[in-house]
């Protein structure tokens, strides 16, 4: 079999977003449908990644604990449907450190890439901003929004980025056009 892999934000795709940012687990609520739709395209065949940007940790708003909690309520609930995220990966860094790693810089993604051991051309990215837009593109993965979290701010900026980008109503519909295709 081919080896799929498909890529997902976290915050806006997976889990309800927050300016505020998501500091605790009792913040972190998954979206409706999205772990289910995470447990079929692991059913489906697809090697699963998560790739987000987690700059409350500069800024002193949680904790890598916090995080770490966040990320195994998700593989827990993965677990209950017989799914799984192969990898998540996440940049804890401020917006002005200059990093690699935070979107819309590609560092995330290639790093999947090499853990994965997988060409990240016709990989998609599902997020729900212009900076997942921008990552996916600078990383040769194709791009993908749905109109959760900020998904719909992203469209209404009208930007140029999203010429060519399919737009889902959510994960669940962007995971049905995948397990279709």
């Amino acid at each position: 079999m081919v080896d799929r892999v498909v890529i997902l934000d976290r915050d806006g795709v997976i889990n309800a977003d927050s300016d505020e940012y998501i500091k605790t687990i009792d913040e972190w609520i998954p979206l409706p449908g999205s772990v289910d739709a995470i447990a079929r395209l692991s059913h489906g065949g697809y090697r699963v990644a998560v790739a987000t940007n987690q700059s409350g940790l500069a800024r002193g708003f949680l904790t890598p604990r916090d995080l770490d909690a966040m990320h195994r309520m998700l593989r827990n609930l993965l677990v209950e449907q017989g799914g799984r995220v192969e990898m998540i990966v996440y940049c804890p860094h401020a917006p002005d450190e200059g990093c690699r790693c935070r979107k819309p810089r590609p560092g995330m993604l290639e790093e999947i890439g090499r853990r994965l051991s997988v060409d990240l051309a016709g990989v998609p990215f599902i997020g729900d901003s212009l900076g997942d837009i921008a990552a996916a593109r600078a990383a040769g993965a194709l791009p993908w929004l749905v109109r959760t979290g900020k998904g719909e701010r992203a469209l209404a900026s009208g930007s140029r980025e999203l010429a060519g980008v399919p737009v889902y109503r959510d994960l669940a519909s962007a995971a049905d056009e995948l397990l279709r295709g």
